[in-house]
């Protein structure tokens, strides 16, 4: 049985990772709701700007535009994911679930695939398991800016026009609620039409100055957007598991706290028990 000196310095070390945990789980509290606002604020956007980008490519085609131009995805050859993790830890099984959601995406459908890893746990993973690694980024940290998404976005898009890949999606952890964050994999190019377009009177648009001019101004701006989307729910994501981890970190430090308490009560009330007995024996001996 441990000696009390042993049990107070265990008791000591699980009072100091409490404090810590208590304290990353404050933290993590107060920026996820800066960053649940962020994603929460640019979501309507992202989803008007998608349902008018498939209403265009209903209409238009890849002679508008070379981000347009329509691929068989049956038959697509050289495939690129975009997978959004973290560079940290500490954030439960949000990375590992990204990662192994991404494997078995991989795995569902093999062929002549890269990926471009937007973290470093996600980057170690892939390096891990061996897939072929196009670029790679590190996070944007907690207040990421839609200027830190053009590299990527540019990257993405001239590949693609370049006949580099025939398909690029990306994979994110979707922040659905404080205590659930999904992983999901999103076709971002080639742009998918609209099935239903009868709101559109006659199938038209009026553009102004002409389709080649406003496609070139927006096209490039919706993958942008689209990728800063799937970074800002990758950072509220990554705040809530963070702080429900860190919150269970510190219940169970509790729980450890409170055990060995009471195994240090219990030596204690045993030692004085045994000293009593040594006493008592020393006074009949007399």
């Amino acid at each position: 049985m441990p000696s009390q000196r042993e049990i107070r310095r265990r008791i000591g070390s699980a009072r100091n990772i409490k404090q810590i945990t208590r304290a990353m789980q404050f933290v993590a509290a107060s920026k996820l709701r800066r960053a649940q606002q962020s994603t929460l604020a640019a979501r309507p956007y992202r989803e008007k700007l998608d349902e008018i980008i498939a209403d265009l490519a209903s209409v238009l085609s890849g002679e508008d535009h070379p981000l347009l131009a329509g691929r068989d995805l049956d038959q697509a050859h050289n495939r690129l994911i975009v997978i959004m993790t973290s560079d940290r830890g500490l954030a439960g099984a949000l990375n590992t679930n990204t990662v192994r959601f991404t494997a078995h995406e991989i795995t569902e459908h093999p062929g002549n695939l890269k990926v471009v890893p937007m973290g470093r746990k996600g980057r170690d993973a892939m390096r891990r398991a061996g897939v072929p690694i196009a670029a790679f980024f590190e996070g944007f940290g907690e207040r990421p800016a839609f200027t830190d998404i053009l590299p990527v976005a540019r990257l993405v898009s001239d590949d693609f026009v370049d006949g580099v890949y025939d398909r690029i999606d990306v994979v994110y952890p979707r922040f659905e609620s404080t205590l659930v964050q999904r992983p999901v994999l999103e076709q971002l190019l080639p742009i998918q039409p609209a099935e239903d377009i009868e709101g559109i009177p006659g199938h038209q648009f009026l553009f102004e100055p002409d389709p080649g001019a406003f496609l070139q101004a927006l096209l490039p701006r919706y993958v942008s957007t689209r990728l800063y989307a799937a970074v800002l729910e990758t950072t509220a994501s990554f705040f809530s598991s963070q702080m429900v981890a860190m919150k269970n970190a510190t219940e169970n430090a509790e729980e450890l706290i409170d055990d060995l308490t009471l195994s240090y009560n219990k030596v204690r009330q045993a030692n004085i028990t045994r000293e009593m007995v040594e006493i008592a024996s020393g006074a009949q001996a007399r």
